[in-house]
């Protein structure tokens, strides 16, 4: 089994962008989606960047974005990934030509196989919970359950996850990567430095853990 890859999402600022490198992160996330608490502008978003050093990915959430404007975001910041979590279809995803990730947001009843099969052609398919009217950040658990089944590409855990409950749910789904955001703040769009590395060493605990 490879290392799980960690994502830290809802990046604001330069120093929680180095606080999360320094805990081990191996992607963060910035969010352009203005009703977000964790959003970011353009301008913030290359200060951030700046800090951050090779071999981290950069990875930018869009929901339901012009095109026009991811391309802008494109134009100006050397991104590595592109994670969609409106209802973009897969031909929206795929004209950037750019490594993407497709959030679904997982409820009860849902086909989810079904959800999932249209981007076949997704870098992985990112797994958060349902709540009206909310396209991520619930800072909600769903049930794991739902998710125990073969996917068409690598599955990317996200919704709810903290220190204590991550082993659970990388036991149950095996994911390729894990991506949180509220389970590591002190505020909304502020991180804490402490979480961000108890939930780092537990994700790594639990890979030594399901190796044996």
């Amino acid at each position: 089994m490879s290392q799980t890859r960690i994502k830290i999402c809802g990046i604001t600022n330069p120093l929680d962008a180095i606080s999360a490198v320094d805990a081990g992160a191996d992607a963060l996330g910035l969010v352009f989606y203005a009703p977000s608490p964790r959003a970011v502008s353009l301008e913030q978003a290359q200060e951030i960047v700046a800090t951050v050093p090779p071999f981290v990915q950069i990875v930018a959430l869009f929901v339901n974005e012009r095109a026009e404007q991811v391309q802008h975001i494109l134009d100006k910041l050397p991104l590595h990934t592109l994670q969609f979590h409106g209802d973009e279809d897969a031909q929206y995803c795929e004209q950037f030509k750019r490594p993407y990730l497709k959030a679904i947001r997982v409820r009860s009843g849902m086909d989810l196989r079904a959800a999932c099969e249209p981007y076949r052609k997704a870098n992985g398919i990112l797994l958060d919970s349902w709540q009206e009217g909310v396209p991520g950040g619930t800072g909600q658990v769903f049930d794991w359950s739902q998710a125990r089944q073969e996917f068409s590409r690598p599955v990317v855990l996200a919704g709810g996850l903290n220190a204590d409950n991550v082993a659970q749910g990388m036991a149950l789904l095996r994911p390729a990567a894990v991506d949180i955001s509220g389970g590591v703040e002190q505020s909304p769009g502020r991180k804490d430095a402490n979480k961000m590395e108890q939930f780092i060493a537990a994700v790594r605990a639990a890979d030594q853990h399901l190796k044996v």
